[in-house]
């Protein structure tokens, strides 16, 4: 009898654990009730994962979203899903694909002739640990897509933020920034490149541009912060490169399921970070878990913010240098 309560009692125990276990993972939840009626919104990447579920949310509590992303079909398949279940029209596709600036461009200059406010937006879209390729522009992807895109998507709207002001530019790093560093010498990654590394810089430089774009922007009604979302089970993490074999896969899965946060989870301090009334005039900040965070001292280095910004600069064809 003794053994045959063991037997039950024993698996009971196991999937208890693993209940509280994946809950306790899911960490911060934003759970303020605003009101976005009225407020217009952009979303990067908004057609799968945290991005559809940020879009979703907005949704819900009555913004307009424009979503920004590269696959279209797909977008509008979202969209539709968001409308649905958000029921709540004011919900737009738009096409822009990051590894352009000419793509960057249209977009910007359609957004414009259909809105003149802008209340958020949200720089949402990345990949990660992908091979080495090429953007339109010969820039690295990952700092291209990551960063460079979003650098220049970000000063194009500059002016109808401004007009909107109080305003909030929310871009998404990652706890990875925490093991880049800016290549000075290679910051194209020609010389050599790491998949890892070049995913690590392209967060550390989301950090680095918020804090110099926030010292810039000051006295303007524009904020801008930036965070990590969390380790997520989204589709980010198709080029792990050991996830390519189906035992390593098996293995993984579940791990990963029971440790990750779902994409609704993973959206969460994003929403914080967009939405939350008390960060109104809050700038230049980390969030992690719908809390500011310390960041690295390599995301601190002002004269490496200094030297991205001239870069980024450079790179996109802007300058940036007068932003009133």
């Amino acid at each position: 009898m003794d053994c045959f309560t063991c037997l039950l009692l024993w698996p009971a125990v196991i999937a208890g654990a693993v209940y509280f276990l994946r809950k306790y993972m899911q960490g911060g939840q934003f759970t303020k009730q605003t009101n976005e009626t009225g407020k217009v919104f952009i979303v990067t990447g908004a057609n799968t994962g945290i991005g559809k579920e940020t879009v979703l949310e907005i949704a819900k509590r009555g913004g307009t979203v424009y979503m920004a992303c590269r696959d279209m079909n797909r977008c509008e398949k979202a969209r539709q899903d968001i409308v649905r279940e958000s029921n709540n029209t004011n919900i737009f596709a738009r096409e822009l694909d990051l590894s352009s600036l000419e793509s960057i461009r249209k977009f910007a200059a359609g957004f414009k002739k259909e809105q003149d406010k802008l209340h958020v937006l949200i720089n949402n879209a990345g990949v990660m640990h992908c091979p080495r390729t090429l953007t339109k522009d010969g820039f690295e992807m990952q700092l291209g897509v990551n960063h460079m895109g979003h650098f220049l998507l970000t000063h194009l709207l500059l002016d109808v933020l401004k007009k909107t002001a109080p305003s909030r530019i929310v871009n998404v790093s990652s706890i990875a920034h925490l093991y880049g560093s800016i290549n000075i010498d290679d910051l194209n990654s020609e010389k050599s490149y790491s998949r890892t590394g070049a995913y690590s810089q392209s967060k550390l430089a989301n950090v680095l541009f918020t804090r110099e774009l926030a010292k810039r922007l000051e006295g303007t009604g524009v904020t801008t912060n930036c965070l990590h979302p969390g380790a997520v089970d989204t589709e980010l993490t198709r080029n792990w490169k050991f996830m390519e074999n189906i035992f390593a896969w098996s293995l993984v899965r579940p791990v990963q399921w029971m440790l990750f946060k779902t994409p609704v989870s993973g959206s969460q301090t994003t929403l914080y970070a967009a939405l939350d009334p008390e960060l109104k005039e809050v700038s230049g900040l980390y969030f992690s878990d719908c809390k500011p965070k310390d960041v690295s001292p390599a995301a601190k280095d002002e004269k490496t913010g200094k030297f991205l910004w001239a870069e980024s600069e450079k790179w996109t064809g802007v300058n940036t240098s007068k932003l009133d």
